[in-house]
C-alpha cells in the first residue's frame, strides 16, 4: 500500500521504518522535509521511502498516519489539506498533551478527545484511533512485551477499522490482542491512559510494557 506518515519524530520514523520493512511505499510528511534527520532517514530506508510536505504526503497515500505531537496535530492536518485527506483512512496515534514537561504530562481538557476533534474537523476522513497507548517500539513489535497484552482501536467506520486491524496484524499483533472500543468516542478512554503510560515508564525505567485485559 501507499502510506503517508505525518510527523518525523521518533514515533513517525519508527512507524515509517517498519512499514517500509513490510514493503509498503511510505512518504514521511513534515513542514520541512529537507531537514537533515529526515534526509538521513530516507537514505537509510531505501527505495520505498521518500519525504514531502504534509500535503504531498497526504496526496500520495490511501492511508495516512498522524504521528505528530498532539499540540501540532490540527495545524499539521490543515496543512495536509481537507481535500487531500477526504475519503482516506487516518490512523491517529497522537496524544493531546498540553504540557509535555509535566510529570505525568497534563492532557488537554475539553469535551472531545483529539481523535474526536480530528473526525469533526475532517468529516470526509475515516479516523481510527490506535496505538497511542504504547511506546513506538512496542507499536511495531508487540513481542517486545511477553504475555498477553492488547492494542485498542476506535473509529466510526467498520471498514476503516478492518484496514487498520490488518496493519496491526502485519506489525505482529495477534487477532485476539486487538480490542475494538467502538466508535470514535472510544478515543477518550484511550487518550486518558497516556499519563499512566508515562508514569509507568518512569517507575519501570523502560518502555517495554503494555496493559492486558483479563476477562471471563
Amino acid at each position: 500500500m501507499r502510506i503517508s506518515v505525518l510527523g518525523s519524530g521518533i514515533v513517525g520514523r519508527t512507524l515509517a521504518a517498519r512499514l517500509v520493512e513490510l514493503r509498503h511505499r511510505v512518504v514521511i510528511g513534515s513542514r520541512d522535509p529537507g531537514q537533515p534527520h529526515i534526509t538521513r532517514w530516507v537514505r537509510a530506508a531505501g527505495e520505498l521511502a521518500r519525504a514531502g510536505t504534509y500535503a504531498e504526503a497526504a496526496r500520495s497515500a490511501s492511508i495516512v498516519v498522524n504521528a505528530t505531537t498532539g499540540t501540532a496535530t490540527v495545524d499539521a492536518l490543515r496543512a495536509a489539506g481537507e481535500a487531500e485527506l477526504a475519503g482516506k483512512v487516518l490512523i491517529d496515534v497522537a496524544n493531546p498533551v498540553s504540557d509535555p514537561a509535566a510529570d505525568p504530562p497534563l492532557m488537554r481538557t475539553g469535551e472531545r478527545s483529539l481523535g474526536e476533534s480530528i473526525q469533526a474537523l475532517f468529516p470526509q476522513t475515516r479516523v481510527v484511533k490506535a496505538l497511542n497507548t504504547v511506546s513506538p517500539s512496542v507499536m511495531v513489535n508487540p513481542k517486545r512485551v511477553p504475555g498477553g497484552h492488547v492494542a485498542f482501536l476506535a473509529g466510526d467506520s467498520r471498514q476503516a477499522k478492518t484496514m487498520v486491524t490488518g496493519l496491526l496484524r502485519e506489525f505482529g499483533w495477534p487477532a485476539d490482542a486487538i480490542v475494538d472500543l467502538g466508535d470514535i468516542t472510544g478515543a477518550r478512554s484511550m487518550e486518558m491512559l497516556f499519563p499512566l503510560r508515562q508514569r509507568l515508564s518512569r517507575s519501570l525505567g523502560h518502555t517495554n510494557f503494555n496493559l492486558g485485559v483479563l476477562h471471563a
